[in-house]
């Protein structure tokens, strides 16, 4: 390789030196935005709360200090309350919103009051009077998160437009001691005596050896509440074992292969929401009293007392004799993305309304009560997941070559054309 001609050295010099003028100023320049133009305001006045029950309220205060040296014009506090909590009565001077989950969080509903009040540096203010909120029938685990802004928040995009209360506007007033907060956000846990009834439902299944059959199963919340799994909280799975004597052709969404069974996730927890996950079934050959079974994972659930309805049997009534020859493992890894779910966000639940109600779910199903499949033929489409991968491995492994040689073939197209 030549050395570079002495007009492209001085060019990379000269872009060199403007790169490194810049820096300089950037470093020199004063802050836009520093700290110091800013209040530094912060929120307290709220602990955490135990031992509610459904229909009960408490009333939350707020407490705003400025710690800074900026005195704050204005402020906005915002309250913010998870889906088993509501507000009683809404201050006029504040603005409602129901937010629809996203990013991991749930559905919840805030409420945006403005203060049309200066806070001076080392000021303590405090609501003339707290803000009630009611837990729900579904109430259970919940979040109540007080913010304060000294710019308007303005509504949240992923919400419902926003609505004033109709309640006497509340005020700050001066605080005679009490609890200064640390935060701009701070965030308490709720937690209301109830409980919810994770169920799960088997299924009667028939055919010939040979037939394929689809076997559905079903996981599902009978409530009351809905529950948000805290952090630590260990998620449950449910553990489906197809009948003996089968091959599992295509498993279920959600669903992972593990030591002959497979563990399922689900997308929600809310109150009356559930899981169905379907799996086509090849039977292999006959066996009597063929069984398998869905159940719940061991993981603690306190809040959920009720354990006949967490184990059901899959049963199998094959029709005739003989087997089809064909191997009975499998990993069940036909048409699915094994994925398993996790149970912390609650996202693909039933949204509510302005009232929070849940539509489109699979509530009050027996967790013991079983649906039946009867087979026909297998299809030629669906393999068994013993080396159905096979073809369509030689054929990426062609691909890959053919690109590989393509792509050398450019790059000595482009060093014989590069220039000196």
């Amino acid at each position: 390789m030549q050395a570079p001609s002495p007009a492209r050295r001085a060019f990379w010099s000269s872009v060199a030196a403007l790169g490194a003028a810049g820096l300089i100023a950037l470093a020199t320049a004063p802050a836009a935005h520093g700290e110091e133009n800013f209040p530094d305001l912060v929120v307290g006045g709220i602990a955490p709360v135990s031992g509610l029950r459904p229909g009960e309220s408490i009333d939350v205060p707020a407490t705003v200090a400025n710690k800074g040296t900026v005195t704050a014009g204005k402020v906005w506090v915002a309250y913010s309350v998870s889906r088993g909590l509501d507000f009683a009565q809404v201050p006029s001077n504040c603005q409602v919103q129901h937010v629809r989950p996203y990013d991991e969080m749930p559905e919840r509903w805030t409420a945006v009051c403005a203060f049309d009040q200066a806070v001076e540096p080392g000021a303590v203010y405090t609501t003339d009077r707290p803000l009630r909120v009611t837990a729900l029938d579904r109430a259970l685990n919940d979040e109540l998160r007080l913010r304060v802004e000294s710019t308007d928040p303005g509504a949240d995009e992923n919400g419902s437009d926003p609505v004033a209360g109709t309640a006497s506007p509340v005020k700050l007033v001066a605080a005679e001691g009490g609890e200064v907060g640390s935060a701009r956000i701070v965030d308490v846990p709720v937690t209301t005596v109830n409980t919810a009834d994770y169920q799960v439902t088997g299924a009667t299944l028939r055919g010939s050896v040979g037939d394929t059959v689809t076997m559905k199963v079903k996981f599902t919340n009978a409530g009351p509440a809905w529950v948000w799994p805290r952090e630590g909280d260990k998620a449950v799975h449910v553990v489906i074992t197809p009948p003996t004597g089968t091959s599992v052709v295509k498993r279920g969404t959600f669903c992972r292969a593990e030591d002959g069974t497979y563990v399922c996730g689900m997308r929600s927890l809310y109150e009356g929401s559930g899981e169905t996950y379907t799996f086509d079934l090849r039977i292999d050959k006959r066996e009597p009293g063929a069984k398998g079974s869905i159940a719940l994972s061991t993981e603690a659930r306190p809040f959920d007392p009720y354990k006949a309805n967490d184990h059901a049997d899959i049963t199998l009534d094959v029709a005739g004799g003989g087997s089809s020859g064909s191997a009975g493992g499998s990993d069940g890894s036909g048409g699915s993305d094994g994925s398993v779910g996790g149970s912390t966000s609650g996202t693909g639940g039933p949204v509510g309304g302005s009232n929070g109600s849940t539509s489109g779910s699979t509530s009050g199903m027996d967790g013991g009560s079983s649906s039946t499949v009867t087979g026909g033929t297998a299809s030629g489409g669906n393999l068994a997941d013993t080396g159905s991968s096979a073809l369509p491995a030689v054929g990426v492994a062609a691909a890959a070559v053919a690109m590989g040689a393509g792509v050398l073939l450019v790059q000595r197209r482009r060093r014989a054309q590069r220039p000196d």
